[in-house]
């Protein structure tokens, strides 16, 4: 509301201004006899056409330069990511071939360890008969000497 009456006032005030400018012109015409001689001393307009090509061209040097500096940029990364590809893929390759190896030595530690299991079990088996043997022995040679101490004993006492 108080912009439209602002509004008004400002148009009021133009009106006036341009009745004025009237009334002056007139009066200067009068004096003058009606010839009037303008000379604008103004700086030649510009090519508007000119200036938006001029811009036109300043941005697709930019717009070039960006590009180039986002391609080359991709390609440093992409070199980045390939290394560290082709070296993870090293790193897979060795890994690879030490746990083939590992297998193939824990194949031959666990072979080994059946072996020296059986043998083991062969000894103590052999362990075994051999004390079982010997244990009857010692046994019949127990026997033995305690049928000699009495035959000895029954002699000592008819003495």
């Amino acid at each position: 509301s108080s912009l439209e009456s602002e509004l008004e006032s400002l148009k009021d005030e133009l009106i006036a201004l341009k009745r004025n400018h009237e009334e002056e012109m007139r009066q200067l015409q009068s004096q003058t006899g009606g010839d009037v001689s303008v000379e604008v001393n103004a700086a030649p307009g510009e090519d508007l056409t000119k200036i938006l090509n001029d811009l036109r061209n300043e941005y697709e040097q930019i717009i070039e330069k960006n590009r180039r500096e986002v391609e080359q940029w991709y390609e440093v990364k992409i070199e980045e990511v390939n290394r560290q590809v082709t070296s993870s893929s090293q790193d897979i390759q060795t890994s690879s071939h030490q746990l083939t190896e590992l297998r193939r030595e824990m194949q031959n530690l666990e072979i080994e360890l059946q072996a020296q299991l059986s043998t083991k079990n062969s000894l103590e088996n052999s362990l075994a008969e051999t004390e079982s043997r010997y244990g009857c022995l010692l046994q019949q040679i127990q026997g033995q000497i305690n049928c000699v101490e009495e035959e000895l004993a029954s002699i000592r006492c008819e003495m």
